[in-house]
C-alpha cells in the first residue's frame, strides 16, 4: 500500500470517533507493522493534522477539529496542485514547507481516483536552489514577515542604474510577477507608495518599529494609488 493511501485510511479511521483508536487495530486494518503505524501518525501530527494520543493508549482526533469531506472536482485538485507547485518553486522557504503540509492534507482526505489524478498532473514548477536562490528565498520570508507583523524596514536599496540609497519603508505586500517580485510599501523618504525589487536590495533590517494603523498608508490606499500598474517609481 502506498503512503498516501495509508495516510488517507489513517484519517478516515479516526474521523467521527468517540473513543481512542489503538495502533495495533490501525496496524492490522492497513496490514503494516506497529513501527509503521507510529511513524505515519507522527508524520500527520507535524504535518498540522490534529491528533491526539500517543504509542499505547490509542488516536483520536482533537474534539472540535474533525476534518470535513472536501469536495474538489478534477480540476480544481489540479489547480491546488499546480498551485502549490509554483508556490515551493518561487516562494520563501517558509511559505513552500507550508504548501508542501497543506497538499498533504488535501491529499489524505481525498478519494483515490482524485488522489491519482493529482499525481498525474504535468504541469511542474522544479524547485531549483544554489546560493543566490537560497537567499533570495530568505529575503522573501524576510519581507513577509515583516508585512504580516507591520515591522518598519530600513533598507539600502539599488534603483535600476544601480544608483544606491538609503530607505525607511512600511511594508504593505509582496507580488509575484513570473519572473519578478516586487514588494510594494509606503517609502518614508519620498513620502508616497513605491515599489521595490528584492533582489536590489542590499540590506534588510528591522527598525524594531511597529508601522502605526493608517488610512492613508495602508493596504487598500496603496492598491488604489497603483490602479493595477505596479510599475518601480522608486
Amino acid at each position: 500500500m502506498r503512503r498516501a493511501d495509508r495516510l488517507f485510511l489513517i484519517i478516515h479511521a479516526l474521523r467521527g470517533r468517540r473513543t481512542a483508536l489503538q495502533a495495533r487495530q490501525l496496524a492490522q486494518t492497513l496490514g503494516v507493522s506497529l513501527r509503521t503505524v507510529y511513524r505515519d501518525v507522527a508524520d500527520l501530527q507535524l504535518s498540522g493534522v490534529p491528533i491526539e494520543g500517543e504509542a499505547g493508549v490509542g488516536y483520536v482526533l482533537r474534539k472540535g477539529s474533525d476534518i470535513p469531506p472536501l469536495m474538489f472536482n478534477a480540476d480544481e485538485l489540479e489547480a491546488l496542485v499546480v498551485g502549490t507547485r509554483f508556490v515551493r518553486a518561487f516562494a520563501g522557504v517558509r511559505l513552500a514547507e507550508s504548501a508542501k503540509t497543506a497538499l498533504l492534507k488535501i491529499e489524505a482526505v481525498l478519494p483515490p481516483d482524485l488522489r491519482e489524478r493529482a499525481a498525474r498532473t504535468r504541469i511542474f514548477a522544479p524547485v531549483w536552489r544554489d546560493q543566490h536562490q537560497s537567499e533570495f528565498a530568505a529575503m522573501i520570508d524576510r519581507l513577509h514577515a515583516a508585512i504580516v507583523a507591520n515591522h518598519v524596514l530600513r533598507l539600502d536599496y539599488r534603483d535600476e542604474s544601480g544608483r544606491s540609497s538609503a530607505r525607511e519603508i512600511e511594508p504593505l505586500c509582496l507580488s509575484f510577477w513570473g519572473g519578478a517580485w516586487t514588494l510594494g510599501a509606503w517609502c518614508r523618504l519620498r513620502q508616497d507608495f513605491r515599489n521595490f525589487r528584492p533582489d536590489r536590495i542590499d540590506v534588510c533590517e528591522s527598525t524594531g518599529e511597529v508601522c502605526a494603523e493608517s488610512a492613508e498608508r495602508n493596504l487598500t490606499s496603496y492598491l488604489r494609488a497603483v490602479g493595477g500598474s505596479m510599475i518601480d517609481h522608486s
